[in-house]
């Protein structure tokens, strides 16, 4: 592994997307210099920071990783057994919001059974050994039953709500109509205590026609979730087919029409369900076509890119870029293309508590890198 490798890099007039509409083109910090922290990681899903320094890396053959602020590496041990296959594995990462307190770590993965491999949640406490460390008292919190063969859309993403209530994201499975059943959790946004259990109050407490984790419905494959700073609000972002990406605020009880409605096609070049819009289901606030393959999401409003304040950010797996996207409210007002001469697929990308934004790099030699503006 090769530890703070800087190069610089221009962010300023690259390509810029035109989904629906044509954008303006963003104002653009003039440069950014990519420091890589470390590098040799095995097709990294997600990052956490720690408070006394260094970083949890999640690696999606099953490994979860401590990398130290000079970029060394060593495996953390206690970790859940995963089904590694395709898209399945060690998934994304959170720590509480009391880890200060309680040291509590917070783990999607993908877990098999006998019914088929689904997305579930692992708890432990992340404890010092050695010059690392080690996960004690580990327990799968919550299993859920978006069960099916194969490798195809596990999700997941984790986002902690201002309230400590956590919502995780999953995907249909590669079974789109079980996205409408409301008494199956595949592509779906959950919102549940840090216990695993189902937040009272949520939309479908109560009724027999729902699982009472389900905060919202119709979704694909959601692997970018984040609160949004301004007001504690849920965002995400999910993969569509051919096209479709979609940017959504899922809202509590509300349908987001996969597969009845899409911006995509098949694979094939088919027309997806009934069309862009239907009655009673919501429409995205934004969507690429063709698809980037989103994965990943922050805002930011770190002092340190004051270009940048108020941005969302996406990474692109496809698209090989990282999107910065100008918000006004709700909206988005215009996008650019960042990244591009790295010519690496995005996984993650996160603002630390420092101020600094950092991004994950998708293959079997993956790279942790920050942005120094």
């Amino acid at each position: 592994m090769n530890a703070r490798r800087f190069f610089a890099i221009s962010t300023a007039a690259l390509s810029i997307l035109a989904a629906p509409a044509a954008l303006a083109p963003a104002a653009a910090q003039n440069s950014v210099n990519l420091e890589t922290v470390t590098d040799g990681l095995s097709y990294p899903w997600g990052v956490a920071f720690l408070p006394n320094g260094g970083y949890l890396v999640t690696e999606r053959d099953g490994l979860l990783k401590f990398v130290s602020g000079d970029g060394e590496q060593s495996v953390v041990p206690g970790t859940p057994e995963v089904f590694a296959q395709g898209q399945g594995g060690m998934l994304d990462i959170a720590l509480s919001p009391n880890f200060a307190s309680d040291q509590t770590v917070f783990l999607t993965f993908s877990q098999g059974s006998p019914e088929g491999a689904g997305t579930s949640l692992f708890r432990a406490k992340l404890s010092p050994e050695g010059g690392g460390y080690r996960l004690e008292d580990g327990e799968t919190i919550f299993r859920a039953n978006n069960r099916g063969y194969g490798g195809r859309h596990f999700g997941s993403r984790l986002a902690f709500a201002p309230d400590g209530n956590l919502f995780m994201t999953l995907g249909d499975r590669g079974d789109g109509p079980r996205s409408q059943d409301t008494l199956d959790h595949t592509g779906s946004v959950l919102r549940l205590t840090a216990d695993g259990e189902p937040v009272a109050g949520n939309p479908f407490e109560g009724s027999a026609e729902h699982k009472p984790e389900i905060w919202s419905i119709g979704h694909r494959n959601p692997q970018s979730a984040a609160i949004n700073p301004s007001n504690g609000v849920l965002w995400t972002v999910e993969h569509g087919a051919r096209g479709g990406d979609e940017i959504n605020i899922p809202e509590a009880g509300k349908n987001y029409g996969w597969p009845v409605i899409s911006y995509g096609k098949h694979y094939t070049g088919g027309k997806i369900g009934e069309g862009t819009a239907k009655d009673g289901m919501e429409q995205p606030i934004h969507y690429w076509d063709p698809s980037i393959a989103p994965s990943g999401m922050a805002f930011v409003n770190s002092d340190l890119y004051p270009d940048w304040q108020g941005d969302l950010l996406v990474g692109a797996l496809r698209g090989r870029h990282l999107s910065k996207l100008e918000l006004d409210g709700d909206k988005v007002v215009s996008e650019q293309q960042l990244l591009s001469e790295l010519g690496e697929r995005i996984r993650d990308v996160r603002q630390a508590p420092d101020g600094y934004l950092y991004v994950l790099t998708d293959s079997d030699d993956g790279r942790l890198i920050r942005l120094v503006p």
